[in-house]
């Protein structure tokens, strides 16, 4: 499992986010995209900010700006790097002949976040406020690893009450991962997690827990002024939600979920690879499941250091190179493809198998 920030620096950095973050609804015939030094900046009227009224565009509105005036990714992505005179015109006239009410975050005078006027604000403060007290009161568990990134905050969770032996010296221990997007890159979700001993590995469920999708009632803007939208505000449902993630937290890691997790760890040790078809195993798998060619360069080395070759072993070399990547982001979508390969449907596993 990647390391993050301690506890202590997610708090610190969660506290100053909270006071330094604001939320605009806006007509998008109010924005403008300008070039500032060579690069595309979010122009706002002066008056209704606390800065210049530029905003820098991180790489996640950028891609929302696109999607929002139906500009094809590939083709922003080429004006961004190719014509950037040919992106701000596109985005202008669009901003102007397709006007929208969006809402636009900003964190240190950037544009994070371009989205919906339904878009919910389920804040990261309030997420970590409500679960770590339930945490901090679990006999055994404590935060193995935390993050806060541009796309989601993490905080995975391991208990050292509740383990098995997957096989003689194999411990693996319950847990679960709970993370939050302000962006709109994903819902509130609550995950089980494996944590495996001999190797720090961290294993994510991707076929239970709880969501709840950023989307609400509209909210109102009308064309002349835009509102300033409180983070402190949650709505009635919203706070219903939080108290709903207390009870899952609370349940998550428990022996009947773990049990059945376990279960299925087991069950793919049964699933046997042949030495000669490792790399076309490896291969297939990793086109199968969107893995880059540096990832399943690292996998293959992993999983024949590591001496298992079964679909176990496999899913153990995928979840041991989400410690190499840069991405903490990645990291943990490595940590829930381990579990996706190694539970992949029978008939998928036979044919990756065969074609070895």
């Amino acid at each position: 499992m990647k390391h993050g920030r301690t506890l202590q620096e997610l708090a610190m950095e969660l506290d100053r986010q909270a006071r330094t973050k604001k939320d605009y609804l806006i007509d998008t015939s109010l924005l403008s995209m300008r070039l500032e030094d060579d690069a595309p900046v979010l122009h706002f009227p002066a008056d209704e900010l606390s800065h210049s009224g530029i905003l820098h565009i991180n790489d996640i509105a950028h891609r929302q700006i696109g999607q929002s005036l139906g500009i094809p990714a590939k083709y922003y992505d080429k004006m961004r790097t190719e014509n950037l005179e040919l992106l701000v015109a596109n985005v202008n006239s669009w901003f102007d002949t397709t006007p929208q009410t969006r809402m636009v975050r900003t964190l240190d005078d950037t544009a994070r976040a371009f989205l919906s006027n339904r878009y919910r604000c389920i804040d990261n403060y309030e997420v970590a406020e409500t679960v770590l007290p339930i945490i901090g009161a679990m006999k055994g568990a404590s935060v193995q690893s935390c993050e806060l990134t541009d796309r989601r905050m993490y905080i995975k969770v391991v208990s050292d009450r509740i383990t098995a032996e997957i096989s003689k010296g194999d411990v693996v221990q319950a847990g679960l991962v709970i993370s939050n997007s302000e962006v709109g890159m994903g819902s509130v979700n609550v995950r089980p997690l494996i944590y495996r001993l001999v190797c720090s590995n961290g294993m994510i469920a991707e076929d239970s827990g709880v969501r709840k999708y950023h989307v609400g009632r509209a909210n109102e803007a009308d064309n002349v002024d835009y509102s300033i939208y409180r983070d402190e505000t949650i709505e009635a449902d919203d706070k219903a939600f939080l108290m709903k993630i207390e009870d899952v937290v609370k349940a998550a890691v428990t022996e009947a979920v773990f049990a059945k997790l376990v279960d299925k760890m087991r069950a793919a040790t049964d699933a046997r690879i042949e030495a000669s078809a490792v790399p076309t195993v490896v291969e297939l798998t990793s086109k199968e499941f969107g893995i880059n060619q540096a990832e399943s360069s690292g996998i293959l080395g992993h999983l024949i250091n590591g001496g298992d070759l079964s679909l176990y072993g496999l899913a153990n070399a995928i979840t041991r190179q989400a410690h190499d990547v840069d991405s903490y982001d990645r990291s943990t979508e490595l940590e829930a493809l381990g579990y996706k390969v190694m539970t992949m449907p029978c008939p998928l596993w036979k044919r990756i198998a065969a074609a070895g």
